[in-house]
């Protein structure tokens, strides 16, 4: 019997079989601790993936609009020039510039295109993450990481993105997704959205965009900042015409001649700002500290629209009026010699590079900023900002007496006005005539602030002569000595003493011996001493040494309360005989606001600019109701009942009937709204009319004269000069308009010889009431009740009769006062006083 056959083949394949067994389960183990591994990172990051939900609501940053109170458009701030659309209001063609530039297959794909990020993987790997590489992302994608992600490269960032845009496209609509990409995307310069991008680069809103302007946006976001049409040109060109263009023609988008013609255009992309409508940047400036102050510091983000109380036509008045005044100012005081900046210019320097020098210095107040290239035979040679060239000649400096080659020297930084004239003849349809004249930046400063004196409402406000060459804000900011100018609130405070327009007192020499041995002597202006004076006259003539008598008769504690009642806090006002010649440190605001209670009856009103705030969806978030001044007007809006006084803080501010004691009927006060808040009283209504007639006649025939080129009869006010002419102020009311002009230099140095109140402020406050009281009605300054009508003589005696010599008015309880005035001789000039202060 025969054994059976080897079987060897079989021994040998065992081993291979182990082998590929434990290659399977490996593979299986691998597989599994893989998709584990897979899970745990889905998990992991799905977790986190924030609500998509929340882009229906997201809030774009957008700048804060600053209008005036007619809707010109003041100021716009934030970092961002943003203005949201909806995607119904994109033209279709831009839309297709966006998706044949972007994502062709947006409409058809789910959120995420493999075959590219196939691609960015392999790419991402090929290069350990050290290099960025196209990711092949859709525009679902790139809302995605704008909105929720960093952009960092990582295969986990990568993960999360497609994740999250799988997310979006299952929660939120293609057209929902399109429009956060187009409101959202960065086109350089401060550019965020496809509607601030067409602003700025083409001044144009989506519908006037050509298909070439279509095209060159589209091209931006892949490279906004070293791409976009002003950084570099050629390579805006190149990818509008060489992709985008391109691109639509392949899609069908556009024909082949639209292609064509699109490419022939050349690029004119230029920056086109948002016009300013109304120029007053230190307004702008109050309304941001305001809101931020308001709505906290990221109010330049949220949209808000801002209308304020400015009238842009008193505030362009204000800022001419504020210019021209100091640059007349300037020119009284000649040439300054000390040049503004001197440049060290190379002998052969091209002009264009020297015209670069001048990149970083602003225009002020219409004065470009130029350099001089040389000087020749009576004339100089500079170059503006914008590489032009001007020849100044011997007119172009005739202010100063002198042809610019004497004046300049080659590399000085200079300043020249443009200045336009009509032609000569009658030639209405040709063009102005245009000549260049040498200036400089003046010495002085200045700040005009205009409220309406019955609401506190700010309706002009300049704070320098140029916010561009300095933003302090010399309105609000400034402490400055009002002088003169703050006689009206000593005056009423005697008045509420029993003190009156007809009271003598004596213009004399007057010595103050303090407790630590000084002497203080204060003396008039002009040095004079005019002897017995009525308080009338003495403030028309603005009589220094009156008003220090009358403060020393009523007391410096008692009038600083009372003056404090004006709005100025007591700390401000120095406790001694000083304050007679306004010595107390006050911002220009706050002394109009002080001039308001004259000019309103009596009330103290809170200056306020901001009128009313809305959200970027138009919802109204803060209204401002002023509380206002209303003569006769109760709690109620209605008119008040007759009541024996009004008494404040032990001050009697009046009467509150409703007829004078001469019989004439008050007019009918208007009736207000049953929200309206009332101004508290300040002082006595019957005060203020008789400083109000006072100040009428400072205009009519006072320092303050110059203002009857007017021709108005309600205008009235108060000059203010300092020691060593350092202040000029004019303070002041017409119609319905209280104005404050302060002139003065930021070193505090003295203005210049003779430079009063009436020389250098009132011509700035005259050019700007000019403006304001333009087709304004007279006001009727009539006497309130409770005042009686005597007449008396020009010493102040009570004439018998009623009839004949001076008509003055005053408050009912004083009547009795004056039958008992001392009597003074008019003749005589009286000795120096001496007086001892403890």
């Amino acid at each position: 019997m025969s054994s059976p056959e080897p079987r060897p083949a079989r021994k040998k394949s065992r081993p291979l079989v182990r082998v590929l067994r434990w290659v399977l389960l490996l593979c299986v183990v691998l597989g599994l601790a893989a998709a584990a591994a897979g899970f745990i990172v889905y998990t992991s990051v799905a977790s986190r993936l924030p609500d998509v939900q929340s882009l229906r609501d997201v809030e774009m940053q957008e700048p804060m609009y600053v209008y005036s109170r007619d809707g010109k458009l003041i100021a716009l701030f934030g970092e961002m020039r943003r203005y949201p659309v909806k995607i119904e209001d994109v033209p279709e063609r831009l839309r297709q510039a966006f998706l044949a530039t972007e994502d062709a297959r947006f409409y058809e794909h789910s959120g995420v295109d493999y075959r590219g990020v196939a691609r960015a993987i392999w790419l991402l790997a090929k290069t350990r993450g050290q290099e960025r590489v196209p990711g092949g992302s859709t525009i679902t994608q790139q809302v995605a990481r704008q909105f929720y992600l960093s952009t960092e490269y990582s295969f986990t960032r990568k993960f999360a993105e497609m994740l999250l845009a799988r997310k979006m496209e299952r929660e939120l609509t293609k057209d929902e997704i399109f429009e956060l990409y187009l409101n959202k995307s960065f086109f350089g310069n401060r550019a965020y959205g496809v509607a601030a991008a067409a602003e700025f680069y083409f001044g144009k809103t989506l519908d006037q965009l050509d298909l070439d302007e279509m095209a060159s946006l589209a091209a931006i976001p892949k490279f906004p900042s070293s791409g976009n049409p002003l950084s570099n040109p050629e390579r805006a060109r190149e990818r509008r015409d060489d992709y985008v263009l391109a691109r639509m023609r392949e899609l069908g988008f556009i024909t082949e001649d639209e292609y064509r013609r699109a490419r022939a255009v050349e690029m004119h992309a230029r920056p086109h700002e948002r016009p300013v409508e109304a120029y007053a940047p230190y307004v702008a400036e109050m309304v941001r500290l305001e809101m931020e102050a308001r709505f906290g510091g990221d109010v330049l983000t949220r949209g808000y629209h801002v209308t304020t109380t400015l009238d842009p036509e008193m505030q362009a008045a204000a800022e001419k009026a504020v210019r021209d005044g100091l640059l007349l100012y300037d020119h009284r005081h000649g040439w300054n010699k000390t040049p503004e900046q001197v440049f060290e210019l190379a002998p052969d320097e091209d002009p264009a590079a020297v015209a670069a020098r001048l990149r970083d210095i602003p225009a002020q107040g219409g004065l470009l900023p130029a350099i001089v290239l040389g000087t020749g035979n009576a004339s100089a040679e500079v170059v503006l900002a914008d590489g032009t060239r001007v020849t100044l000649d011997a007119a172009s400096s005739r202010w100063t007496g002198k042809d610019p080659a004497a004046l300049v020297s080659r590399g000085q930084l200079v300043r020249v006005r443009r200045v336009e004239t009509a032609p000569k003849g009658n030639q209405p349809d040709a063009a102005p005539v245009v000549s260049w004249q040498l200036d400089q930046l003046p010495r002085a400063q200045a700040t005009l602030v205009a409220l309406e004196p019955d609401t506190g409402a700010l309706r002009a406000l300049v704070g320098g002569f140029s916010f561009a060459g300095n933003k302090f804000n010399r309105a609000t900011q400034a402490r400055r000595q009002p002088g003169s100018s703050f006689k009206p609130f000593i005056y009423a405070a005697s008045f509420e003493r029993g003190f009156n327009p007809a009271s003598i007192v004596l213009d004399a020499p007057v010595v103050f011996r303090m407790r630590r041995g000084q002497e203080w002597r204060p003396k008039n202006s002009d040095g004079r001493f005019l002897g017995p004076m009525r308080l009338r006259e003495a403030l028309v003539q603005s009589r220094n040494l009156v008003s220090v008598r009358l403060l020393d008769a009523i007391g410096v504690d008692y009038a600083r309360r009372y003056i404090s009642h004006f709005g100025f806090e007591e700390s401000e006002l120095p406790p001694n005989l000083s304050i007679a010649l306004g010595t107390p440190s006050l911002t220009p605001l706050s002394v109009a606001r002080g001039y308001a209670a004259f000019a309103n009856g009596g009330f103290r009103i809170t200056p306020w600019f901001i009128d009313e705030v809305r959200d970027r969806n138009g919802n109204v978030v803060f209204k401002e109701n002023p509380a206002i001044a209303c003569r006769g007007c109760g709690a109620d809006g209605g008119v008040a009942q007759s009541t024996p006084s009004h008494v404040v803080d032990g001050f009697n501010l009046g009467p509150a009937a409703t007829a004078t004691t001469t019989g004439e009927q008050r007019p009918e006060p208007q009736k207000l709204p049953e929200d309206a808040v009332l101004a508290p009283r300040a002082i006595d209504e019957r005060v203020a009319y008789q400083l109000v007639s006072m100040m009428l006649d400072v205009v009519q025939r006072g320092t303050g004269a110059a203002a009857k080129v007017l021709g108005r009869p309600d205008v009235g006010g108060k000059t203010g000069s300092t020691n060593e002419h350092r202040d000029a102020w004019f303070s002041g009311f017409g119609g319905n308009v209280v104005a404050s002009v302060w002139v003065g230099r930021d070193d505090n140095r003295s203005l210049g010889y003779r430079e009063y109140g009436g020389r250098a402020a009132l011509p700035i406050w005259i050019d700007f009431m000019r403006v304001a009281l333009k087709d304004a009605p007279v006001v009727a300054y009539e006497p309130p009740p409770g005042m009686v009508q005597v007449s008396v003589s020009a010493d102040g005696r009570l004439l018998p009769g009623g009839s004949g010599g001076i008509v003055e008015y005053i408050k009912a309880e004083d009547l009795e006062r004056m039958e008992t005035i001392p009597q003074f001789d008019f003749d005589e000039q009286p000795p120096e006083e001496a007086f001892d202060i403890f």
